[in-house]
């Protein structure tokens, strides 16, 4: 399983939609966004890596308290081992009243 499904895969299990960010009618009052940032060697052994880290941002878009959902977020993101490499509250969207909250994520994946 890559990083972007089983984030889609945990997130949605949370009861968040993941949305690409188009909607054919309104969009709901939470939601994520998934962004992959990068995918490096993390360890390598003779010249040839043995994983991949692979890293990506989680955009929590949510009117009204968004903590419920990134306290959610964040407790299945640890409990499936992810590691959370940084969590910040970007801003107040005045024209949409959405709370926009980040939180970026790494995991390591053997190569096959």
């Amino acid at each position: 399983m890559s990083l972007l499904e089983e984030l889609n895969s945990l997130i949605t299990g949370c009861g968040l939609p993941v949305e690409t960010g188009v909607f054919s009618g309104a969009a709901p009052d939470a939601y994520m966004v998934i962004t992959p940032l990068s995918d490096s060697f993390g360890l390598i052994a003779d010249n040839r890596p043995q994983a991949e880290v692979q890293e990506a941002r989680l955009s929590l878009y949510a009117k009204g308290n968004y903590t419920k959902h990134k306290n959610a977020a964040v407790r299945a993101l640890l409990d499936a081992d992810f590691t959370i490499t940084d969590r910040r509250y970007i801003e107040y969207e005045t024209d949409t009243s959405y709370h926009h909250y980040a939180i970026d994520v790494a995991k390591t994946y053997e190569l096959e």
